[in-house]
C-alpha cells in the first residue's frame, strides 16, 4: 500500500529538487507503478504544474518533458520520424489506452525498472536527459548509475539517418515483457539494448562483435543470412540474463538471440528495399 503524508506541488524546480533531498520524500510523477508498491512517502511532490509536459522539434533533436506521457509517445506525428516509429511501437503494449495517458516518460526512465520497454527503446536512440544539477548526460550512463536526488528534467533525442526495430515476447499480450530488444542501424554503427532480463535494459557492446564493415554491410542492406544469424548469436552472448517467475534465464538467452536475429534482419531488408528503390528511381 502507497501511504503519502504531505503533498506539494511544486512552484519551481528548484522548490522541488529541494524537497526531493530528503530521502523520504518522492517525485511522483503518473504515479502509476510506485502505488503498487509497499511504500511510505513524506511528501510528495508533484511536477506536473511546470510546463514539462509537452515535446518540441528542434533542427537536431526532439526535446521530450518529463511529465509527457507515453500516450504521446504514441500519438505524436513529429515523433513517428525517430527510428522508424521506434516510440510508437515500444509503448504499444503497455496495459492500455488510459494506462498509457497517465504513465510519464521521466517516471519510466527514471524509475529504471527492469520491464521498461520504454527505457530499452531510448537506448536504441541516440538519447540524452538532463538532470537538474548535473546537466545533459547520456541514457546509458542514466540508465546505469541513477540521479540520485536529482530530477530528471527532460529526455533529448537526436534527428539521424538511424533506422530502428524494437521487438519484445509477453507471455500475454499487456503483461510485462519476458525480454526486449531494441536495435537501430546508423552509419555510425549499430546499436543493440536489451531490457527485461530481467533487470534493467543495458547497451549491449556491438562493437565488439561487429566491426564498422560488418555494420555497414547491415546499414547498406548487403549481409546475407549467415552472417545475420553468427552476429545475432555473438550478441545475445554479450546479454546478461537471470530468471524469474516469468521465464528462466536460459530460456530468455535463448530468446534474445531470436529476438536479435529478427531485428538484424529486418534493418538489413528494410535498407535492401531502401536501395533497390533508389536504384529504380
Amino acid at each position: 500500500m502507497l501511504r503519502i503524508k504531505e503533498y506539494v506541488k511544486a512552484e519551481s524546480l528548484a522548490q522541488a529538487y529541494e524537497l526531493n533531498q530528503k530521502r523520504a520524500n518522492r517525485i511522483i510523477g503518473g504515479m502509476l507503478w510506485m502505488k503498487m508498491g509497499t511504500v511510505n512517502v513524506h511528501t510528495a511532490i508533484d511536477l506536473s504544474g511546470l510546463g514539462l509536459d509537452g515535446s518540441e522539434e528542434r533542427k537536431d533533436e526532439f526535446v521530450i518533458g518529463c511529465m509527457a506521457t507515453l500516450r504521446q509517445l504514441e500519438t505524436d506525428e513529429r515523433l513517428a520520424v525517430l527510428g522508424s516509429g521506434i516510440l510508437k511501437e515500444s509503448v504499444k503494449n503497455i496495459v492500455g489506452v488510459q494506462f498509457r495517458n497517465l504513465a510519464t516518460v521521466g517516471g519510466s526512465l527514471a524509475g529504471r525498472f527492469g520491464f521498461s520497454d520504454v527505457l530499452t527503446a531510448f537506448l536504441a536512440l541516440d538519447t540524452e536527459v538532463e538532470l537538474y544539477k548535473a546537466g545533459r548526460i547520456p541514457l546509458a550512463k542514466f540508465a546505469a548509475e541513477g540521479a540520485g536526488s536529482d530530477i530528471l528534467v527532460r529526455v533529448f533525442v537526436k534527428k539521424d539517418d538511424r533506422r530502428c526495430v524494437y521487438l519484445s515476447h509477453r507471455n500475454t499480450k499487456t503483461d510485462f515483457p519476458v525480454l526486449t530488444v531494441a536495435l537501430s542501424s546508423a552509419r555510425s554503427g549499430i546499436r543493440v539494448a536489451a531490457g527485461a532480463r530481467p533487470q534493467r535494459a543495458i547497451l549491449v557492446p556491438a562493437d565488439e562483435c561487429l566491426n564498422k564493415a560488418d555494420a555497414a554491410d547491415i546499414f547498406e542492406g548487403r549481409a546475407d543470412k549467415e552472417a545475420l544469424q553468427a552476429y545475432a548469436a555473438q550478441l545475445a552472448a554479450k546479454v546478461p540474463t537471470g530468471s524469474n517467475m516469468r521465464a528462466s534465464a536460459a530460456y530468455r538467452s535463448h530468446l534474445a538471440e531470436v529476438l536479435i536475429r529478427r531485428g538484424l534482419t529486418a534493418l538489413n531488408e528494410q535498407a535492401a528495399k531502401e536501395r533497390g528503390k533508389k536504384d529504380a528511381d
